[in-house]
């Protein structure tokens, strides 16, 4: 019985703190993926976190537009990367277009 308990245990904490640690996500910010053309240009823009009390940075579609010269927006993703409980983290906005 006791083996079944500390089972229990290891499995909740195990899916309480998945990715707690250490995350590295990217999704898609279109709902109709299927339907989409990327285009030739590729723009970034980033804004970062240190210990829950700094933040810096532009992570918006016009900044990461203008920083990959796209005029026109066709599809766009989000990657988040986080460490250790959010201590670090880095939120980017990527969009792709001509």
């Amino acid at each position: 019985m006791n083996m079944l308990r500390v089972f229990a245990a290891g499995l909740v904490s195990t899916l309480l703190l998945s990715g707690c640690f250490y995350a590295h996500v990217l999704t898609p910010l279109d709902t109709n993926v299927d339907k989409t053309a990327l285009g030739q240009k590729t723009g970034k823009a980033s804004s970062q976190s240190v210990l829950w009390a700094a933040a810096w940075g532009d992570a918006g579609t016009a900044a990461a537009a203008k920083n990959g010269g796209i005029t026109t927006v066709n599809h766009m993703d989000r990657e988040f990367y986080s460490v250790f409980f959010g201590i670090y983290t880095e939120t980017t906005t990527i969009v792709y277009g001509d």
